[in-house]
C-alpha cells in the first residue's frame, strides 16, 4: 500500500483541532469524553485522517477504559504499532497504516479470540453505519 503523505498545513485544513491533537500530535482524548466510546450500533470504524477501514463493530467490546474497545483490527495490515516509552511506561502504541496517525494503544488484556485490548480514541475514528 502507498503511504498517504501530506503537509502539516494540509492536515490542519483538513482535519477538526481535536482530530489534529490525536491523530497528528499522538494526543489523547479524556476517558469517558469521546463520540464513539459507548456507541453500539454496526458498522465499521475508519481513519478520521484517510478514510482506510480500521475496526469493524463486531470486534468492540465494553472494557471499562473510557475508550472504543476492539479486539482486532478489520485487517491485519490496517495498523501499524510501535513501541511508546512516553509518560514514564512501555506501551505499544497503534497507528493508521495509510496516512500514519497515531490511534491510541494496544495491551494485552483483552478478551478472546486474540487477548488484545485495541484502546482508540474516538477523534482518530470515523463511524460508518451498516446499512
Amino acid at each position: 500500500m502507498t503511504k498517504l503523505v501530506r503537509s502539516e498545513a494540509e492536515w490542519r485544513k483538513l482535519l477538526t483541532p481535536e482530530q489534529y491533537r490525536v491523530l497528528r500530535q499522538k494526543g489523547t482524548e479524556r476517558a469517558f469524553t469521546g463520540a464513539l466510546h459507548d456507541n453500539h450500533a454496526e458498522g465499521s470504524y475508519t481513519c478520521a485522517g484517510c478514510g482506510q477501514s480500521l475496526f469493524d463493530s463486531a470486534t468492540k467490546f465494553e472494557s471499562g477504559s473510557g475508550w472504543p474497545s476492539f479486539y482486532q483490527p478489520a485487517a491485519t495490515e490496517a495498523v501499524g504499532e510501535e513501541r511508546d516509552v512516553s509518560w514514564g511506561m512501555v506501551r505499544t502504541e497503534v497507528h493508521c497504516s495509510h496516512c500514519g496517525g497515531h490511534l491510541g494503544h494496544v495491551f494485552p488484556d483483552g478478551p478472546r479470540p486474540t487477548g488484545l485490548r485495541y484502546c482508540i480514541n474516538s477523534a482518530a475514528l470515523t463511524f460508518k453505519p451498516k446499512t
